[in-house]
């Protein structure tokens, strides 16, 4: 899939100078813009001149924003990791108060938001979501959309798996769709508030099942010192050779997000982008061609 964007979109705040060509002082006009001695004597917003000018310099400022194409679609040739976020949605994650700033919001709702913010900047990976309460079960399968993934995952709520925390299960059906996978590098997000205490699947033998695959397993434990199994997550990440995690509020699980993407990375970060066209040249072209026709037309009068 094709997609479009400018890499510097606060360049476009320099069109505000189009209000200067008609507005500023002549004495300002000549500081802002070089090519004043094009603009008719005649006053008024519908001058032809001055609406030409404003069109090239809109065009000179839509190249300097540096527009881009990009192809997100080839999945062969990415070089990401497989990852699964594994989501608590039992009943504890509705309680409100986990955001300082904002205390209608719930723990569930709050986790949404940092991870549709987190998946929109792995562009070279292929992301999944497993949600688990009293059991679990896969939400969002493995892709690379993730616009997709975002929208998926406005729809999950809490309570929707059930009302306990099947932490094993969690895993289990995490490492099931990574198992669908092809990338060498394979990853699971566990993120949790309670302790486990529903489930077939217990979560020592879920977290053999995983090791035993190469995969790593982050856990984040959500609430204050003693509301989750500390000593569960701790024993989780230590055995996949990952790292454990607490966050008290949600500036702290913002913070543990950003640092699981540097631990992390997404490789096509130093690429910027997959396929990336500059399209720059078009709207210099057009610039330069329309202000050569000026220049031409001034000469000839």
């Amino acid at each position: 899939m094709s997609h479009f964007e400018f890499e510097y979109p606060y360049i476009f705040l320099l069109l505000l100078l189009i209000v200067c060509i008609y507005r500023c002082p002549a004495a300002l006009k000549k500081i802002i813009f070089p090519h004043i001695s094009l603009f008719s004597l005649k006053t008024g917003w519908f001058n032809r001149d001055r609406l030409l000018y404003s069109l090239i310099f809109a065009l000179m400022i839509s190249a300097l924003a540096s527009p881009i194409s990009y192809d997100s679609k080839s999945s062969h040739q990415r070089k990401g990791r497989d990852l699964v976020f594994a989501l608590d949605a039992s009943g504890s994650m509705g309680e409100s108060g986990f955001d300082k700033e904002d205390n209608s919001q719930s723990k569930f709702d709050i986790l949404k938001s940092i991870i549709s913010k987190f998946v929109n900047e792995r562009y070279d990976d292929n992301v999944g979501v497993t949600v688990f309460g009293s059991y679990a079960f896969s939400s969002v399968p493995l892709t690379y959309d993730m616009n997709a993934i975002t929208y998926l995952i406005d729809f999950l709520d809490v309570g929707i798996a059930g009302e306990n925390t099947a932490i094993g299960e969690g895993i289990a059906n995490a490492t099931r769709i990574l198992q669908k996978g092809e990338a060498k590098e394979k990853v699971i997000i566990l993120v949790t508030d309670g302790y486990h205490n529903s489930g077939s699947v217990s979560p020592k033998d879920a977290l053999t099942a995983a090791v035993k695959k190469g995969i790593k397993i982050y856990t984040v434990g959500i609430g204050k010192k003693g509301e989750f199994d500390k000593d569960l997550l701790q024993l989780i990440a230590e055995k996949s050779h990952a790292k454990m995690f607490s966050a008290a509020d949600s500036v702290s699980l913002q913070k543990i997000y950003d640092e699981i993407d540097r631990l992390e990375p997404s490789r096509i970060r130093s690429e910027n982008y997959l396929y990336k066209h500059a399209l720059y040249l078009y709207p210099l072209l057009l610039a330069s061609v329309l202000l050569l026709g000026m220049l031409l037309r001034r000469q000839a009068s």
